[in-house]
């Protein structure tokens, strides 16, 4: 979540919560909590109960109001779907009814279903917890359940670390919390296809990660005997998978609850996805350690801190040249790629951003500065520079500070981001007309403008990537009320829409999506190939969405391409079962052939009137 300079949650709905989370988790864990909101919740074993939400980068997780447990409801890893139900629920009335906002969130278990959700009233008679003060919600959270997802079949690199016994002479024993100790089945094999590279950071079983509290021997038995009865009665048997439900209902119109989760799950794809690549993993991994079964201990903030403001001093330097700049660039992706930590200091100040708006528009539109590099060291520093600021967007939705500086004088800084990122696909050479005797130096040029191909290739990749990043700020602001909240995806293809680079790039995007279906060779897509279809596949989809005018070229000029060749059956065949991101990246191709189909249609319909 946003943080202050201590490690304070910035967004502090709940001081009871945090506090709670703080002292009761370890400070790793506490660091990757994105955001918790108060909902009520429905569950294969939970029926409306008022509970908190609390949001990680890998798990969900419910705890009660007020919190004594915390225990993980599903893992992003097995979500399927995560939607907006149009609905009004029967249990709630008046205004609270109106303003209720509905999430389904379907995911993958291998429990039993549950008979029914009577389990509250019938275990009344069990020692509970008293029912809130008046002056709290009416409704309270009796013991939940344990974790609704399993245990895990081993642990996972990713995994939330264990909870030390206290991190504070403050922090109340698990007597006292009413906490349980309660074993742990026996270990069971993941049911997905293994990873082709044998990396340890396969998916792995769909087994829950629960954020542990200190074990204890005495189980109390006040509130104990639910959680014991429900866990043993989950952990009896592994089913076969079935897909299970949960609702979250936010009474509020208000609620980012959605947004979060949404943007959440999409960070967990690609990140997921992009870990099973062996390049990927070794730029997010830090430096060697001489003992390799042991972990460096974690840096502080304080320390990140430090070194990001000495990166950023020589950075901002004046008279640096284009060789330093593209090392330090280089040393800035790599820190942001392993410490989310330094994403969210990036965004508290607007003087390193606006360098590097800066400096793409530079290398890009061949400003003054730049007029003695090579096209080609220009194309290198603009993809270092796209990479860059992609990654910097990466879990940081929270940050209060990034939505601030982007819309800052009516999306002032955002506007030039997006026209500096904006390139024309087609390469612009040399006029290459010679004479016979001139043969040589035409081949020294082509062999030149291969290269020169290539690194624009790159260059496009990259500039996809940070227009998805863009797109997904503006779906988190497309469904804010607020009327500070602008930078809508409207708002971003509106931007787009009128530069002349923008046919030729987006007609580059779908170009790239037809030619990774339509591949005769039977092999899976790398798992970078495969998050840059999804991120293609959202652009296009957006397209279509949101802006007529990009819309109707897309079906005008590409209307065979998407007709023969973008079809899910071939999607299906490109897109490994294993990788997180390839179920989602169907939907969405489902969605653009959908899409596609019924406008032209309805245009042919027009046309024979």
């Amino acid at each position: 979540m946003a943080r202050t300079g201590s490690g304070a949650l910035l967004c502090r709905r709940n001081v009871k919560l945090d506090s709670f989370l703080k002292r009761n988790t370890a400070r790793a864990a506490y660091e990757r909590i994105r955001a918790h909101e108060p909902c009520v919740v429905i569950t294969e074993t939970i029926n409306k109960v008022y509970m908190h939400v609390v949001l990680s980068d890998e798990c969900v997780y419910l705890a009660e109001y007020p919190p004594r447990t915390l225990t993980e409801a599903f893992s992003f890893r097995r979500v399927r779907d995560i939607e907006l139900v149009n609905d009004l629920p029967d249990f709630l009335h008046g205004r609270s009814r109106d303003l209720c906002q509905h999430i389904r969130v379907t995911y993958l278990t291998d429990k039993p279903a549950v008979r029914g959700r009577d389990w509250l009233r019938r275990d009344r008679r069990v020692g509970l917890p008293s029912a809130a003060p008046p002056s709290r919600r009416t409704s309270h959270c009796p013991t939940i359940t344990y974790t609704l997802e399993g245990h895990p079949a081993q642990r996972s690199p990713v995994e939330l670390p264990p909870l030390p016994p206290s991190r504070s002479a403050s922090c109340p024993d698990p007597e006292s919390l009413g906490l349980v100790g309660v074993p742990h089945p026996p270990d069971r094999r993941p049911s997905v296809a293994p990873s082709p590279t044998g990396s340890p950071t396969s998916p792995l079983s769909p087994a829950s990660r629960r954020l542990h509290f200190p074990d204890t021997r005495q189980v109390p038995r006040r509130i104990g005997s639910v959680l014991s009865r429900l866990l043993r009665k989950d952990a009896a048997s592994g089913a076969e998978e079935r897909e299970a439900q949960l609702h979250f209902y936010a009474v509020s119109n208000a609620s980012r609850l959605y947004l979060h989760l949404q943007s959440s799950w999409n960070s967990f794809l690609i990140r997921s996805t992009l870990s099973l690549d062996p390049l990927h993993r070794s730029r997010c991994s830090a430096s060697s350690d001489p003992c390799p079964g042991k972990r460096l201990p974690a840096v502080s903030w304080e320390r990140t801190a430090h070194l990001f403001g000495q990166l950023s001093c020589e950075l901002l330097q004046e008279g640096i040249s284009v060789e330093n700049l593209y090392l330090l660039l280089q040393e800035l992706r790599t820190a942001a790629l392993r410490d989310v930590t330094l994403r969210r200091l990036f965004w508290n100040s607007s003087e390193l951003l606006d360098f590097l708006v800066q400096t793409l528009e530079e290398s890009r539109h061949g400003r003054q500065s730049l007029s003695g590099v090579s096209t080609a060291d220009q194309l290198l520093l603009s993809t270092l520079i796209a990479q860059t600021l992609a990654v910097m967007f990466r879990e940081t939705e929270v940050e209060p500070a990034r939505l601030n500086l982007l819309s800052a004088k009516k999306g002032a800084l955002a506007s030039r981001m997006l026209r500096a990122v904006m390139c024309d696909a087609e390469l612009q050479t040399q006029d290459q007309r010679s004479r016979p005797d001139q043969r040589s130096l035409t081949d020294q040029r082509s062999l030149t403008d291969c290269k020169r191909q290539a690194l624009l290739a790159e260059y496009l990749d990259a500039a996809c990537s940070l227009i998805f990043e863009l797109l997904l700020l503006g779906h988190d602001a497309s469904r804010c009320s607020s009327a500070d909240h602008f930078l809508s995806i409207g708002w971003i293809l509106g931007v787009l829409q009128p530069l002349p680079q923008m046919l030729s790039f987006i007609g580059y995007q779908v170009q790239q999506v037809v030619l990774v279906l339509s591949d005769p060779q039977e092999s899976f897509l790398t798992p970078l190939e495969s998050v840059l279809l999804f991120q293609r596949c959202r652009l296009l989809l957006a397209c279509l969405q949101y802006n007529d005018q990009l819309a109707q070229h897309l079906r005008s000029h590409f209307r065979e391409e998407f007709r023969y060749s973008v079809k899910l059956s071939c999607a299906e065949e490109k897109l490994a079962p294993h990788y997180p991101i390839s179920r989602p990246t169907l939907h969405l191709v489902e969605q653009i052939v959908t899409l596609h189909r019924h406008r032209a249609s309805h245009t042919d319909t027009l046309g024979l009137q």
